[in-house]
C-alpha cells in the first residue's frame, strides 16, 4: 500500500493557500516532509503530519463538530496518520468516520493547514501537529456519533458555533463553506 508522505509532499507542493501565510506555511510543510521521511509517523518527535476534515450538513447550515477528549474544545474531526492511510485524503475521510460516524466525500484539496503544539497519547514530550484540513458535505441528514476520543459530537449552526471556538476553526468553517459553495474564498482572519 503506498505510503501518505509520497501523497503529502506532492498535494502540498502543488497547493497555493488562501493567503500567503497559508502558502508560505504549506512551503514550510513541504521542507519538513523532504527533511524527514517520517514526516508522517506520530513517533516523528519534533512534529507530524495529521490530517482533519470539516463537515457541513446538506444545506450548508451547520458543521459537525468533536469536543475533544484531550483538547477539551469542540474542533473539526481529525488526526494521526495511519499505515492503512494512503493519501491525506484517506486519513482525514478516516477520522471523521471513527471520530463522527460519518460516511463523507471530501474535497481532495485542502483548504488551510494548522502548526499546533500537543502532547499525544502515549508520548510525555510536546510535539507539533502540522495538519492538513479538507471539508466535506453529508448528502442528507446525518446522525453522528460519540468515539472514545470525544465527550461529545454535535451539529452546530456555521452562524452560532460554541464559545471559545479557536480561530483557526472558524476560518476552517468560512473557507470551507465558501469552498462548497463555489464562491471565491474569503481570506483567513
Amino acid at each position: 500500500m503506498p505510503h501518505p508522505h509520497a501523497d503529502a509532499l506532492a498535494r502540498l507542493d502543488a497547493w497555493t493557500g488562501p493567503s500567503e501565510y497559508q502558502t508560505a506555511l504549506a512551503q514550510a510543510y513541504v521542507a519538513f516532509l523532504t527533511a524527514r521521511p517520517d514526516a508522517c509517523d506520530r513517533a516523528c518527535a519534533p512534529g507530524h503530519l495529521t490530517a482533519s476534515a470539516m463537515v457541513f450538513s446538506a444545506e450548508l447550515t451547520h458543521v459537525a463538530l468533536v469536543l475533544h477528549g484531550i483538547v477539551g474544545a469542540w474542533i473539526q474531526a481529525g488526526g494521526h496518520l495511519e499505515s492503512t492511510d494512503a493519501t491525506l485524503v484517506d486519513a482525514a475521510a478516516r477520522e471523521v468516520h471513527e471520530e463522527l460516524g460519518l460516511l463523507v466525500e471530501l474535497d481532495p484539496v485542502p483548504v488551510t493547514l494548522h502548526c499546533h503544539p500537543i502532547t499525544c497519547r502515549g508520548y510525555e514530550q510536546v510535539t507539533r501537529h502540522l495538519d492538513v484540513r479538507f471539508v466535506g458535505r453529508v448528502t442528507a441528514a446525518a446522525e453522528l456519533a460519540v468515539s472514545s476520543e470525544s465527550r461529545d459530537v454535535a451539529w452546530w449552526p456555521v452562524d452560532a458555533l460554541p464559545p471559545g471556538i479557536f480561530p483557526e476553526v472558524r476560518d476552517l468553517v468560512e473557507l470551507g463553506r465558501a469552498r462548497l459553495l463555489g464562491h471565491g474564498a474569503p481570506r483567513p482572519r
